[in-house]
């Protein structure tokens, strides 16, 4: 299963790293945005668990994976800017479907709520609307330690918070992954952070009221940090909303174990091409890819 590759000029601005997964004889093609500061890597086995029911775009912001070093990165990328360039993804790819992990899903929320002709669906996973404590106090010593630039401290952070269900062997690829971070992207995940903390999350949850498509919210029964419930707090914003919850699993879902993979699998199937829900992997088809981090 190998993609087309191609580094595409975005608004005569950015160089954008994109991986292209064909499949022949599928009618949809759904696009994946990574959580901050992951790669088109994290998603080794959302694509597995996509394709080749779906064609599948993968992509790297600016500042990070193999868009890096195309880019200059000579300013801040805001998330407004990552929607923008989501939305001309999303045209050149003629994208019928979108989905986001974790903080991906606050461009990904900005972007529908320009509402792009071409989705139909979307799926929105390990998200919530509220800064519960728990996420607040992770965001916080991020902060901290990213002005820092202390690059072990991140790293544990990571694994021992959002990341702490996760399979050892991802746990030592994301202490790999954080600790081996150009100093530019521990600078855009603190500006990050820090339009959160000030809420500028609200701009998106704003947005979210044009939102007319249908959206399916997952997240992971023992999430601490993006809870079940306050996930469904996206009801009072999103008009077409539906909640799933897999048992069993923390903040990155289908990467923890076989049985959260299933699942994560069935309900991605299940809300965007209902016949197919009940069609499994073949045996050994979970696999522990590359990186994992995602915030």
């Amino acid at each position: 299963m190998r993609p087309e590759i191609a580094v595409l000029d975005i608004q005569g601005q950015y160089r954008v790293y994109t991986e292209f997964y064909r499949a022949d004889a599928a009618e949809k093609t759904i696009i994946l945005i990574n959580g901050s500061l992951a790669t088109t890597a994290s998603f080794a086995q959302t694509v597995r668990n996509l394709h080749p029911q779906f064609n599948v775009v993968l992509y790297d912001q600016p500042y990070a994976g193999k868009s890096k070093p195309h880019n200059r990165q000579e300013r801040l990328i805001s998330k407004e800017d990552e929607a923008q360039i989501l939305l001309e993804l999303i045209e050149r790819f003629q994208c019928d479907h979108v989905m986001s992990f974790s903080w991906g899903g606050a461009c990904t929320l900005l972007a529908l709520a320009h509402q792009p002709r071409r989705v139909k669906k979307a799926v929105v996973s390990s998200f919530s609307p509220v800064i519960n404590e728990p996420m607040r106090d992770y965001l916080e010593r991020g902060c901290q330690y990213l002005a820092a630039c202390d690059r072990y401290q991140v790293g544990n952070l990571v694994n021992d918070t959002i990341g702490k269900y996760l399979p050892s062997l991802f746990k030592r690829f994301n202490f790999r992954h954080v600790s081996s971070l150009d100093s530019h992207e521990y600078a855009q995940m603190h500006f990050h952070i820090n339009q959160v903390l000030q809420r500028d999350l609200q701009r998106a949850l704003h947005g979210a009221r044009n939102i007319a498509i249908p959206v399916l919210f997952i997240n992971g029964e023992r999430d601490e940090y993006t809870t079940v419930q306050d996930a469904r707090e996206f009801g009072k914003h999103v008009g077409n909303s539906q909640f799933s919850v897999i048992r069993d699993a923390g903040h990155f879902l289908d990467m923890e174990s076989k049985s959260a993979c299933d699942d994560t699998r069935d309900a991605l199937l299940g809300f965007l091409k209902p016949t197919a829900r009940e069609t499994r992997p073949r045996a050994g088809a979970y696999i522990q890819g590359q990186h994992a981090l995602a915030i």
